[in-house]
């Protein structure tokens, strides 16, 4: 069980102001045990990991890899050699996309994604695509935010070489059978590929049960400082594929005729690391493990089921997907019947509430529901009731204050 007014002094933000702050999914506030975490190193550990043998790169090193190892067992992969340190699930995403796609796909082969992705777990592919000559296909989604695994299996084929999709929407909310869905891509020798970056700050992940071939995520969405991301691959497919940056670190020796690349991770890291964004990772993880993850989860979910509750009764007020809170994991995303949801954000922020408007990275799937851009709400287990009822009340005044009798 959470004390909330315990978990709020963990965040200096809170103190100093009144803003209902649910714009969650864009980015999570860092509590202070991370923001001293990266301050500690910045004061008294600065130096760049493995380049001198004095104690204080070593250090350094020790503690960059230190980060890693905890990544590694926070989603129970079988080796830190497994963890990839980016700057983000977008450059994660970019480096599968590249270094896999190269390695497998070939004229004439396919890639299945969803419509629901967020453009980092599309555009990537697509690009590929079209500089390979390989075709792109799209699973649809059902109304409550899901995938058909029936759909899956009517769409691949002996031509599919990955298949890429969210583990959680960041419009729907809805955690997918990733497991399914693995077992299915791997059944016809395909590779999965798995956009984490919603999913693993507010629910369990375990890799190796899950079975995927690469997960990417963010730091910043989990406590983390902004600039430091993720990407899981499994091991002897992570050997295999070429690098996708070059430069400083990522070789073993360079001449002016031949090049031999680092050993696992270090082949995937070129040039000076974000050590202090990996250090305060590992605090963030610290941070999330000393809660308890199952704990946040059901945190958000009494949120999510307040908020949930109360939209309901509002009139001309529709949100995405399923109408049950647990499908939901603190995403509400929303229309309001003849607002743009512009006036929406803009209405919330004059009210001291922070929402989301546009499409929200999604294009694609607004165009395939035909909204074309929606107002997205999202909790974090730090928020509290009277933020809910906040952003509920205001909600209820939109329609009237733009000349609509309700």
């Amino acid at each position: 069980m959470i004390n909330v007014e315990e978990i709020r002094k963990d965040f200096p933000f809170f103190e100093q102001t009144k803003l209902a702050y649910l714009d969650n999914s864009a980015t999570s506030h860092r509590p202070k045990a991370v923001v001293e975490a990266v301050a500690d190193y910045e004061y008294y550990h600065n130096a760049n990991p493995f380049r001198g043998l004095y104690d204080l790169s070593i250090d350094a090193t020790d503690r960059y890899e230190a980060a890693r190892a905890k990544v590694a067992k926070f989603i129970n992969a079988r080796d830190s050699k497994e963890i990839i340190f980016t700057r983000n699930a977008s450059e994660s995403l970019n480096l599968v996309a590249s270094s896999l796609g190269r390695m497998v796909i070939n004229e004439d082969d396919e890639i299945i994604t969803t419509v629901v992705e967020h453009h980092s777990n599309m555009l990537p592919w697509r690009l590929m695509a079209q500089s390979l000559g390989a075709t792109v296909k799209y699973l649809t989604v059902k109304e409550d935010g899901g995938f058909d695994i029936e759909e899956l299996k009517s769409l691949i084929t002996d031509k599919t070489k990955i298949v890429a999709l969210t583990a959680m929407s960041n419009i729907y909310g809805k955690v997918n059978d990733v497991k399914e869905f693995a077992k299915v891509v791997h059944e016809h020798g395909a590779y999965i590929v798995v956009d984490g970056a919603q999913s693993v700050p507010h629910s369990k992940t375990d890799v190796q049960d899950l079975d995927v071939d690469f997960l990417a995520f963010s730091g910043h969405k989990m406590l983390a400082p902004m600039g430091i991301g993720v990407l899981y691959g499994k091991q002897e497919l992570l050997e295999k594929m070429p690098p996708f940056l070059s430069g400083g670190e990522m070789i073993e020796y360079v001449t002016l005729e031949d090049i031999s690349y680092a050993e696992l991770p270090h082949k995937f890291e070129a040039g000076t690391v974000n050590a202090g964004g990996a250090v305060g990772l590992a605090a963030a993880i610290d941070y999330i493990e000393n809660i308890g993850i199952e704990n946040i989860a059901e945190r958000e979910l009494e949120l999510t089921e307040l908020a949930l509750s109360q939209i309901k009764e509002i009139p001309h007020v529709t949100v995405l997907g399923s109408d049950k809170a647990e499908d939901h994991h603190g995403i509400i995303t929303f229309k309001i019947d003849g607002v743009h949801p512009h006036d929406i954000a803009a209405i919330m922020a004059d009210n001291n509430v922070a929402v989301r408007a546009g499409h929200h990275c999604a294009e694609p799937l607004h165009h395939f529901i035909e909204i074309p851009s929606t107002t997205r709400a999202s909790i974090m287990f730090y928020n509290t009731e009277d933020e809910v009822l906040k952003f509920v009340d205001t909600l209820k005044k939109i329609r009237p204050m733009m000349g609509y009798e309700d």
